[in-house]
């Protein structure tokens, strides 16, 4: 359907360079849109640029931490003015560390949120004044299925996704009439390097896989048909969404 093409499109994604941004940097290129990947390391960005242009589209490396305002605020700034448009924005960049509630520190739950659900809110807010201005444009947030039920040992993450979901229905809500729309993609267990450790255990990925109605963990490239659809005019009258990409762990999840 030419409703789900995005030819002619510019899109940002944060994290761009690894895990899940990397898979959705990829499928919007694929589905015709022109990308811009922004992280913290350049070496990543380069190799996904390549990448995207492989496929026969432009991309545009920008480097930053989207922690720091000033540094959400620049990226969003290359972004728009590389092609004089925004019109997709994916805040996929994020950080986590598992450890016990009792033990963590003020400077791991800072550092947590300031990734997670501050550089979203930041980016956003910046990608949404030239959204706005444009008269359009759709905002994709990577929440997770933490946003959803409570697993030990992720106490700062589960705090920083269950916050973007919020986020998400307040900017939907907010920008909704400037025709700028904001949803959410929450994925379930994806083996990316952030999750690579726990991938390691087979008794794990064996509990795991019992849990999981398809069989099977998550891999990048399966966020790519959510992503798409959201950035596209497929989804024009979506938003303030999240749409659980979790292979059924939740919908088999004992309360």
């Amino acid at each position: 359907m030419r409703e789900f093409s995005l030819e002619g499109k510019v899109a940002l994604i944060t994290g761009g360079g690894r895990g899940l941004g990397r898979g959705i940097a990829l499928a919007l290129a694929e589905a015709g849109a022109d990308v811009v990947v922004a992280s913290r390391t350049l070496g990543e960005l380069e190799a996904v640029a390549e990448e995207i242009q492989a496929k026969g589209r432009r991309a545009l490396v920008v480097t930053g931490d989207v922690s720091v305002p000033q540094d959400a605020r620049r990226m969003v700034e290359e972004a728009a003015g590389w092609q004089a448009r925004l019109d997709v924005l994916v805040n996929a960049a994020g950080v986590n560390k598992r450890l016990p509630s009792l033990e963590v520190t003020e400077e791991e739950w800072d550092w947590i949120l300031g990734v997670n659900l501050k550089g979203t809110f930041f980016v956003s807010q910046a990608a949404g004044e030239v959204m706005v201005q444009q008269g359009g444009g759709s905002i994709i947030n990577i929440a997770s299925l933490l946003s959803a039920v409570g697993i030990p040992t992720l106490a700062p993450y589960a705090a920083s996704k269950t916050g973007v979901v919020g986020l998400t229905r307040v900017l939907a809500a907010e920008w909704g009439p400037h025709g700028v729309r904001v949803n959410a993609i929450a994925p379930g267990y994806f083996r990316t390097k952030m999750t690579e450790r726990l991938f390691s255990d087979p008794e794990w990925v064996g509990r795991l896989k019992r849990q999981v109605p398809l069989g099977r963990e998550g891999f990048p490239e399966d966020l790519g048909g959510a992503a798409v659809f959201l950035a596209s005019d497929a989804s024009r009258y979506v938003t303030g969404q999240v749409i659980y990409v979790d292979g059924g762990y939740l919908a088999t999840r004992e309360a």
